[in-house]
């Protein structure tokens, strides 16, 4: 699910920013940039990270502004005078006449920087970045709420839709057996047309009985009006479901599948093909579900 979230912290020693961006992917795909974090708290701020959200590319984006004595520059004298030197030698062996400035000594490796934080600063910047975070997670949280809310009526709709079309083919698949003796006496009738010989009628009966459980779909649909129970169980539950209505979208598509394998009808054919295009809509849609 899309969603975006903006957090701040500020402590003695540093301002923290961070952002965080999901958009729909079917698992978590987390990615941290900005700021560079010490091992334990970038460890940290991905398990926060990991509790909050199930699903989506997720970038976070923290960016630290170190404040009082940790923030302070520090110049590198001897690394100022190696750079300068290195300099002149590239410029002598090049013969280019122009002159070394400060501003290009000043952007050498090495020569500007801040000073290193202490191990409290540290503690400090890792701290703040996780409250700074958890404020970015609440917002982000509440726009994948919203936005939760409208999938939810959108499938909803839909579900209602498909159920509609498990009813007319339960209807369809009741006059199944008749159809077939109906087809039966037809084909012999054409067969036996100004010929003597005599129908077997229970013979008749038992081929009728054959094709017709051969044909029958009532388990499928059983399974099929399940399903759709189930789904919409899902959808009023408090926690994260993507997967399981995935999977159980899924299932239905199989259900679908094997009644248009199995029914000789034309209505019960058309039918299915509606309900599966509906189906694909709902499982896109399901893939952006927590």
């Amino acid at each position: 699910m899309t969603g975006y979230g903006r957090g701040q912290c500020e402590s003695a020693s540093c301002h923290v920013t961070v952002e965080i961006r999901s958009v729909n992917h079917r698992f978590l795909d987390l990615k941290i940039r900005g700021s560079s974090l010490d091992a334990a708290s970038e460890e940290k701020l991905r398990q926060l990270v990991g509790k909050s959200l199930i699903r989506g590319a997720v970038s976070v984006s923290v960016r630290v502004e170190r404040q009082g004595d940790s923030g302070t520059l520090k110049i590198d004298i001897e690394s100022a005078k190696r750079a300068y030197s290195d300099l002149q030698n590239l410029r002598d062996a090049l013969g280019i006449a122009e002159e070394i400035s400060l501003e290009m000594i000043c952007k050498q490796p090495g020569v500007m920087g801040l000073a290193p934080a202490d191990d409290t600063a540290i503690a400090d910047i890792g701290e703040s970045t996780l409250v700074a975070a958890g404020i970015a997670l609440k917002e982000l949280g509440g726009m994948r709420q919203r936005e939760g809310s409208s999938l939810k009526r959108d499938i909803i709709g839909r579900l209602e839709q498909v159920r509609s079309f498990a009813s007319s083919l339960a209807e369809l698949a009741e006059a199944g057996p008749e159809q077939v003796r109906l087809r039966f006496e037809e084909r012999i009738a054409r067969l036996l047309k100004n010929s003597s010989v005599e129908v077997d009628e229970q013979r008749v009966a038992q081929e009728v009985a054959i094709a017709a459980d051969r044909l029958d779909v009532t388990e499928e649909l059983v399974r099929v009006k399940s399903h759709l129970e189930q789904l919409a169980e899902l959808l009023e539950e408090e926690k994260p479901v993507g997967r399981r209505l995935d999977f159980l979208i899924q299932e239905l598509g199989r259900e679908f599948n094997t009644v248009t394998s199995k029914s000789q009808s034309a209505g019960i054919a058309r039918l299915v093909v509606e309900a599966k295009a509906e189906m694909e809509k709902i499982r896109e849609q399901v893939q952006n579900i927590e």
